[in-house]
Protein backbone atom coordinates (compact mmCIF):
# COMPACT_ATOMS: atom_id res chain seq x y z
CA UNK A 1 0.00 0.00 0.00
CA UNK A 2 1.55 3.61 -0.91
CA UNK A 3 2.54 6.11 1.83
CA UNK A 4 1.04 9.51 1.68
CA UNK A 5 4.55 10.52 0.60
CA UNK A 6 4.18 8.63 -2.43
CA UNK A 7 0.95 9.98 -3.40
CA UNK A 8 1.71 13.11 -3.63
CA UNK A 9 4.15 12.28 -6.17
CA UNK A 10 1.48 10.02 -7.89
CA UNK A 11 -0.64 13.41 -8.21
CA UNK A 12 2.68 15.60 -9.10
CA UNK A 13 3.61 13.43 -11.84
CA UNK A 14 -0.25 13.70 -13.14
CA UNK A 15 -0.16 17.53 -12.89
CA UNK A 16 3.76 17.68 -14.04
CA UNK A 17 2.55 15.57 -17.14
CA UNK A 18 5.89 13.69 -15.47
CA UNK A 19 7.07 10.55 -15.95
CA UNK A 20 9.45 8.49 -13.71
CA UNK A 21 12.16 6.38 -14.74
CA UNK A 22 14.44 4.22 -11.95
CA UNK A 23 17.03 2.03 -12.24
CA UNK A 24 16.76 -1.33 -10.44
CA UNK A 25 19.05 -0.24 -7.33
CA UNK A 26 16.63 2.40 -6.59
CA UNK A 27 15.40 1.90 -2.76
CA UNK A 28 11.60 0.11 -2.96
CA UNK A 29 9.50 2.61 -2.06
CA UNK A 30 10.98 4.86 -4.86
CA UNK A 31 10.53 1.69 -7.41
CA UNK A 32 6.97 1.64 -6.73
CA UNK A 33 6.45 5.01 -7.84
CA UNK A 34 8.20 4.58 -10.80
CA UNK A 35 6.57 4.29 -13.94
CA UNK A 36 9.32 2.24 -15.60
CA UNK A 37 11.95 0.29 -14.24
CA UNK A 38 15.18 -1.13 -15.67
CA UNK A 39 18.89 -1.87 -16.13
CA UNK A 40 20.75 0.22 -18.38
CA UNK A 41 19.76 -1.21 -21.58
CA UNK A 42 15.84 -0.90 -20.93
CA UNK A 43 16.35 2.06 -19.51
CA UNK A 44 18.39 3.47 -22.76
CA UNK A 45 15.56 1.64 -24.54
CA UNK A 46 12.58 3.56 -22.94
CA UNK A 47 14.57 6.48 -22.85
CA UNK A 48 14.52 6.70 -26.67
CA UNK A 49 10.49 5.73 -27.10
CA UNK A 50 9.28 9.07 -24.54
CA UNK A 51 6.90 10.81 -26.50
CA UNK A 52 4.21 12.21 -24.53
CA UNK A 53 5.62 13.26 -20.95
CA UNK A 54 6.65 17.12 -20.54
CA UNK A 55 9.33 15.97 -17.58
CA UNK A 56 11.39 12.73 -17.00
CA UNK A 57 13.19 12.68 -13.79
CA UNK A 58 15.57 10.06 -13.75
CA UNK A 59 16.17 8.22 -10.39
CA UNK A 60 19.63 6.56 -11.38
CA UNK A 61 23.04 8.08 -11.41
CA UNK A 62 24.31 10.60 -13.48
CA UNK A 63 25.33 9.04 -16.65
CA UNK A 64 22.25 7.50 -17.29
CA UNK A 65 20.01 11.09 -17.36
CA UNK A 66 22.82 11.71 -19.69
CA UNK A 67 21.79 9.50 -21.85
CA UNK A 68 18.05 10.17 -21.52
CA UNK A 69 18.84 13.92 -21.89
CA UNK A 70 21.11 13.02 -25.26
CA UNK A 71 18.24 10.72 -26.54
CA UNK A 72 15.54 13.46 -25.67
CA UNK A 73 17.19 16.96 -26.31
CA UNK A 74 13.90 18.77 -26.74
CA UNK A 75 12.31 17.60 -23.57
CA UNK A 76 13.52 18.44 -19.64
CA UNK A 77 15.38 15.98 -17.82
CA UNK A 78 15.69 16.14 -14.42
CA UNK A 79 17.70 14.13 -11.50
CA UNK A 80 16.28 14.60 -7.94
CA UNK A 81 19.85 14.52 -6.11
CA UNK A 82 22.48 16.33 -8.45
CA UNK A 83 25.46 14.50 -7.02
CA UNK A 84 24.41 10.95 -7.32
CA UNK A 85 27.54 10.30 -9.77
CA UNK A 86 28.78 7.12 -10.40
CA UNK A 87 32.29 5.96 -10.18
CA UNK A 88 32.93 4.20 -12.44
CA UNK A 89 32.20 6.31 -15.37
CA UNK A 90 34.38 8.72 -14.05
CA UNK A 91 37.15 6.44 -14.21
CA UNK A 92 37.83 6.94 -17.78
CA UNK A 93 38.04 10.83 -18.75
CA UNK A 94 37.48 11.44 -22.51
CA UNK A 95 41.08 12.52 -22.77
CA UNK A 96 42.43 9.02 -21.35
CA UNK A 97 40.48 7.43 -23.96
CA UNK A 98 41.97 10.23 -26.78
CA UNK A 99 45.56 9.03 -25.83
CA UNK A 100 44.34 5.05 -26.09
CA UNK A 101 42.74 5.56 -29.15
CA UNK A 102 46.11 7.22 -30.69
CA UNK A 103 48.42 4.62 -29.23
CA UNK A 104 46.04 1.88 -30.77
CA UNK A 105 44.62 3.71 -34.47
CA UNK A 106 42.95 0.50 -35.54
CA UNK A 107 41.06 -0.20 -32.62
CA UNK A 108 37.16 -0.14 -32.18
CA UNK A 109 35.67 1.70 -29.58
CA UNK A 110 33.33 -0.08 -27.20
CA UNK A 111 32.25 1.84 -24.63
CA UNK A 112 30.09 0.73 -21.57
CA UNK A 113 26.88 2.38 -21.01
CA UNK A 114 28.34 3.35 -17.63
CA UNK A 115 29.95 6.48 -19.14
CA UNK A 116 29.72 10.25 -18.72
CA UNK A 117 28.63 11.71 -21.91
CA UNK A 118 32.29 13.43 -23.10
CA UNK A 119 33.79 9.63 -23.41
CA UNK A 120 30.93 8.78 -25.08
CA UNK A 121 31.78 11.05 -27.93
CA UNK A 122 34.91 9.38 -28.70
CA UNK A 123 32.90 5.71 -28.82
CA UNK A 124 32.22 4.08 -32.32
CA UNK A 125 28.93 2.48 -30.23
CA UNK A 126 28.13 1.96 -26.68
CA UNK A 127 27.08 -1.50 -25.22
CA UNK A 128 25.55 -2.60 -21.34
CA UNK A 129 26.08 -5.66 -19.35
CA UNK A 130 23.28 -7.50 -21.38
CA UNK A 131 23.94 -6.66 -25.21
CA UNK A 132 28.30 -6.40 -24.56
CA UNK A 133 29.36 -9.70 -26.19
CA UNK A 134 26.64 -9.06 -29.19
CA UNK A 135 27.51 -5.31 -29.78
CA UNK A 136 31.41 -6.52 -29.68
CA UNK A 137 30.50 -9.44 -32.42
CA UNK A 138 28.72 -6.84 -34.88
CA UNK A 139 32.03 -5.33 -35.12
CA UNK A 140 34.25 -6.02 -38.54
CA UNK A 141 37.21 -4.71 -36.37
CA UNK A 142 39.73 -7.37 -34.69
CA UNK A 143 40.95 -5.16 -32.01
CA UNK A 144 38.88 -3.46 -29.28
CA UNK A 145 39.10 -1.13 -26.73
CA UNK A 146 36.78 -1.85 -24.22
CA UNK A 147 36.07 0.55 -21.13
CA UNK A 148 35.86 1.49 -18.24
CA UNK A 149 34.66 -1.72 -16.37
CA UNK A 150 37.38 -3.96 -16.52
CA UNK A 151 35.61 -7.29 -15.52
CA UNK A 152 33.09 -6.76 -18.18
CA UNK A 153 35.73 -6.33 -20.59
CA UNK A 154 36.85 -10.21 -18.93
CA UNK A 155 33.23 -11.77 -19.55
CA UNK A 156 33.65 -10.36 -23.05
CA UNK A 157 36.81 -11.52 -23.86
CA UNK A 158 35.86 -15.04 -23.23
CA UNK A 159 33.25 -15.13 -25.13
CA UNK A 160 34.65 -13.58 -28.72
CA UNK A 161 37.45 -14.13 -30.74
CA UNK A 162 38.93 -10.70 -30.50
CA UNK A 163 41.40 -8.54 -28.49
CA UNK A 164 39.79 -7.01 -25.98
CA UNK A 165 41.83 -4.01 -24.55
CA UNK A 166 40.30 -2.81 -21.25
CA UNK A 167 40.47 1.38 -20.72
CA UNK A 168 41.51 1.97 -18.24
CA UNK A 169 43.35 -1.33 -16.54
CA UNK A 170 41.66 -0.87 -13.14
CA UNK A 171 38.74 0.59 -13.91
CA UNK A 172 35.40 -1.33 -11.90
CA UNK A 173 32.03 -0.95 -9.84
CA UNK A 174 33.39 -0.71 -6.04
CA UNK A 175 29.70 -2.89 -5.27
CA UNK A 176 30.52 -5.89 -7.73
CA UNK A 177 33.50 -5.66 -6.10
CA UNK A 178 32.76 -6.19 -3.02
CA UNK A 179 32.18 -9.72 -3.98
CA UNK A 180 34.60 -12.43 -3.07
CA UNK A 181 34.70 -16.25 -3.47
CA UNK A 182 34.64 -16.64 0.25
CA UNK A 183 31.05 -15.30 0.18
CA UNK A 184 30.02 -17.46 -2.31
CA UNK A 185 31.03 -20.49 -0.13
CA UNK A 186 28.66 -19.49 2.31
CA UNK A 187 26.02 -18.90 0.78
CA UNK A 188 26.33 -22.01 -0.80
CA UNK A 189 26.80 -24.05 2.54
CA UNK A 190 23.73 -21.86 3.88
CA UNK A 191 21.46 -22.62 0.74
CA UNK A 192 22.78 -25.67 -0.89
CA UNK A 193 19.81 -25.86 -3.42
CA UNK A 194 20.30 -22.34 -4.78
CA UNK A 195 20.72 -21.17 -8.09
CA UNK A 196 23.85 -18.42 -7.89
CA UNK A 197 23.02 -15.43 -10.43
CA UNK A 198 26.15 -12.72 -10.65
CA UNK A 199 26.71 -9.50 -12.38
CA UNK A 200 29.25 -9.69 -15.17
CA UNK A 201 30.69 -6.59 -12.98
CA UNK A 202 32.31 -9.06 -10.83
CA UNK A 203 35.51 -10.45 -10.83
CA UNK A 204 35.84 -13.06 -12.94
CA UNK A 205 36.60 -15.86 -10.05
CA UNK A 206 33.10 -14.58 -8.36
CA UNK A 207 32.16 -14.89 -12.05
CA UNK A 208 33.54 -18.32 -12.54
CA UNK A 209 31.74 -19.70 -9.21
CA UNK A 210 28.25 -18.75 -10.57
CA UNK A 211 25.32 -20.74 -12.54
CA UNK A 212 24.32 -17.64 -14.11
CA UNK A 213 26.61 -14.44 -15.54
CA UNK A 214 23.36 -11.70 -15.97
CA UNK A 215 22.77 -8.34 -16.24
CA UNK A 216 19.96 -6.89 -13.53
CA UNK A 217 17.47 -7.05 -16.50
CA UNK A 218 18.40 -10.68 -17.08
CA UNK A 219 18.77 -11.72 -13.54
CA UNK A 220 14.71 -10.51 -13.70
CA UNK A 221 13.65 -12.44 -16.75
CA UNK A 222 16.04 -15.56 -15.18
CA UNK A 223 14.30 -16.01 -12.00
CA UNK A 224 10.52 -15.32 -13.27
CA UNK A 225 11.10 -18.43 -15.54
CA UNK A 226 13.02 -20.46 -13.66
CA UNK A 227 11.41 -23.23 -12.11
CA UNK A 228 13.55 -23.43 -8.81
CA UNK A 229 12.55 -22.10 -6.13
CA UNK A 230 16.12 -19.99 -3.86
CA UNK A 231 18.43 -17.98 -5.45
CA UNK A 232 21.45 -16.03 -4.63
CA UNK A 233 21.76 -12.76 -5.86
CA UNK A 234 25.16 -11.48 -6.66
CA UNK A 235 24.70 -7.50 -7.44
CA UNK A 236 23.37 -4.39 -5.40
CA UNK A 237 20.73 -5.13 -2.94
CA UNK A 238 17.74 -3.56 -4.08
CA UNK A 239 17.50 -5.69 -7.12
CA UNK A 240 16.28 -8.30 -4.82
CA UNK A 241 14.11 -6.12 -3.28
CA UNK A 242 12.60 -5.78 -6.53
CA UNK A 243 13.08 -9.83 -7.24
CA UNK A 244 11.00 -10.55 -4.27
CA UNK A 245 8.09 -7.85 -5.41
CA UNK A 246 7.46 -9.51 -8.18
CA UNK A 247 8.43 -13.38 -7.18
CA UNK A 248 6.42 -13.79 -3.89
CA UNK A 249 6.64 -17.58 -4.21
CA UNK A 250 10.27 -17.81 -4.20
CA UNK A 251 13.33 -17.27 -1.80
CA UNK A 252 15.50 -14.72 -3.08
CA UNK A 253 18.77 -13.20 -0.95
CA UNK A 254 21.60 -11.81 -1.47
CA UNK A 255 25.04 -12.69 -1.62
CA UNK A 256 26.52 -9.71 0.42
CA UNK A 257 24.04 -7.64 2.18
CA UNK A 258 26.50 -4.84 2.62
CA UNK A 259 26.47 -4.76 -0.82
CA UNK A 260 24.84 -1.00 -1.59
CA UNK A 261 25.33 1.46 -3.69
CA UNK A 262 25.48 4.76 -1.52
CA UNK A 263 25.27 7.30 -4.85
CA UNK A 264 22.30 5.32 -5.84
CA UNK A 265 20.74 5.86 -2.37
CA UNK A 266 21.06 9.75 -2.73
CA UNK A 267 17.34 9.57 -4.20
CA UNK A 268 14.76 9.40 -1.46
CA UNK A 269 11.08 9.57 -1.85
CA UNK A 270 11.34 13.75 -0.79
CA UNK A 271 13.93 15.10 -3.00
CA UNK A 272 11.51 13.01 -5.93
CA UNK A 273 8.50 15.47 -4.64
CA UNK A 274 10.94 18.46 -4.37
CA UNK A 275 12.11 17.89 -8.21
CA UNK A 276 9.01 17.24 -9.34
CA UNK A 277 7.53 20.85 -7.45
CA UNK A 278 10.58 22.68 -8.15
CA UNK A 279 11.25 21.29 -11.67
CA UNK A 280 15.36 20.04 -10.75
CA UNK A 281 17.79 19.47 -10.77
CA UNK A 282 18.24 19.52 -14.85
CA UNK A 283 20.64 17.43 -16.58
CA UNK A 284 22.08 19.04 -19.75
CA UNK A 285 24.73 17.75 -22.09
CA UNK A 286 26.72 20.27 -24.15
CA UNK A 287 25.02 20.24 -27.90
CA UNK A 288 27.78 19.12 -29.91
CA UNK A 289 28.89 16.38 -27.63
CA UNK A 290 25.08 15.25 -27.25
CA UNK A 291 25.46 14.58 -30.96
CA UNK A 292 28.59 12.91 -31.05
CA UNK A 293 27.26 10.42 -28.01
CA UNK A 294 23.59 9.58 -29.47
CA UNK A 295 25.23 8.32 -32.80
CA UNK A 296 26.82 5.94 -30.99
CA UNK A 297 23.86 5.23 -28.33
CA UNK A 298 22.00 4.73 -31.58
CA UNK A 299 24.12 2.55 -33.21
CA UNK A 300 23.83 0.18 -30.32
CA UNK A 301 19.72 0.30 -30.02
CA UNK A 302 20.08 -0.85 -33.66
CA UNK A 303 22.59 -3.66 -32.62
CA UNK A 304 20.16 -4.52 -29.65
Amino acid sequence: MLNELQKEIIQLKKDKNAIILAHNYQTGDIQEVADFLGDSLELCIKTSEITDSDLVVFCGVDFMAETAAILNPEKKIIMPDREAECPMAHMLPAEELRKAKEKYPDAAVVLYVNTLAEAKAEADILCTSSNAVTVVESLSEDRILFGPDMNLAGFVARQVDKEIIPIPEEGHCYVHKMFHTGDVAFAREKYPDAVLVVHPECDLEVQDEADAVLSTGGMMRYVSESDRQTFIIGTEVDLVTRLRRENPDKTIVPLLSEAICENMKLHTLEKVKNSLINEEYVVSVDEEIADKARKAVERMLQVS
